[in-house]
């Protein structure tokens, strides 16, 4: 049976071994720990991403060294999030919420969308390597949600634009044209969709519906705004 043990070091960095409250403001440059990530809570964990994107957006974020923290994760990781996000190169997710190398699991595909690849890398990252939050990010002017709302036919994107369709779908009623040059119902979808995807993380793993039945993940639905930079909640 896999285990934690099989995907990270063991071995972690000395002194560490704090309480969340202090362990980000001890030594902002140090990357996530063992002791530091199982000292976290789902709660903690939303809370840092929050105060990291306020960070992004006041131009205060943490200058650190970045080769000291790839040195310092060599021998193992310890994210304390997942972040599922479009592939949009507008929207990285270290460094919209000021991560450091270390903190947070990246899946990055267009639409944010949770196909079973990305379901299984959810269990890894949480089951296995121990995160405590799984963040699902659409954002604003996505071009995946445009795509699907005009029916855009490409290849295997197709197939990826009809997961999309849902959240088309329960906007039906909405006002205006549904097309892509609506921006208002070109958010609506946008933000349907980052919801929709992830509550079907739950329904979709039994894996990740016992984590949060326990306590010990929690899985939200967020929005970047392209032009501010701020990411919105849904909790």
């Amino acid at each position: 049976m896999l285990s934690r043990r099989h995907f990270c070091c063991a071995g972690a960095l000395a002194g560490t071994a704090v309480s969340f409250g202090k362990a980000f403001a001890a030594d902002q440059c140090v990357a996530t720990t063992q002791q530091r990530q199982a000292a976290l809570s789902p709660d903690d964990a939303l809370a840092e991403l929050k105060a990291g994107n306020e960070r992004f957006l006041s131009q205060n974020m943490r200058n650190c060294d970045l080769l000291a923290q790839v040195r310092s994760t060599a021998g193992g990781q310890f994210p304390f999030a997942l972040v599922i996000g479009c592939i949009d190169s507008r929207v990285p997710p270290e460094l919209v919420f000021d991560q450091r190398i270390g903190d947070i699991f990246s899946a990055r595909i267009a639409g944010n969308v949770a196909d079973d690849d990305v379901v299984g890398s959810a269990e890894f990252a949480t089951k296995l390597a121990g995160a405590k939050l799984i963040v699902v990010l659409g954002h604003s002017e996505c071009g995946a949600v445009k795509g699907a709302i005009d029916g855009a036919v490409l290849g295997k994107l197709t197939d990826l634009l009809n997961r999309i369709k849902p959240a088309i779908e329960a906007n039906r009623d909405a006002p205006g044209e549904h097309t892509s040059k609506n921006k208002d119902f070109v958010q609506q979808v946008a933000t349907t969709n980052a919801r929709l995807a992830a509550q079907g993380l739950q329904r979709d793993s039994e894996v990740l519906r016992d984590l949060v039945g326990r306590k010990d993940l929690r899985i939200v639905a967020a929005m970047h705004d392209v032009a501010s930079g701020r990411i919105m909640f849904m909790e």
